[in-house]
């Protein structure tokens, strides 16, 4: 896991307490793409389960996790793939 991953994770963890957290870099498949960054760890996936999130509309779980992540994905992530189990 690349830097920014880990302070992703970290800021998860902290907010969440998560059962589960998953934190893929996909970058690689988007080189080349709209904001790819050269050194990647610009395209996330993450998998997510957290009893701070069950029962929440998708839009409520996602607007929580852009909150906790807000500065990642203002300045150096380009895109996140969520998937709350």
């Amino acid at each position: 896991m690349g830097p920014v991953a880990t302070i992703m994770a970290g800021k998860l963890q902290v907010a969440f307490a998560p059962r589960k957290l998953q934190l893929i870099d996909e970058s690689n498949q988007h080189h080349g793409h709209s904001g790819a960054h050269p050194s990647g760890e610009s395209h996330f996936r993450l998998r997510i389960s957290a009893e701070a999130l069950d029962g929440k509309s998708r839009v409520a779980q996602h607007r929580m996790i852009h909150e906790a992540l807000s500065v990642e994905l203002k300045n150096r992530v380009h895109a996140l793939a969520i998937e709350v189990s």
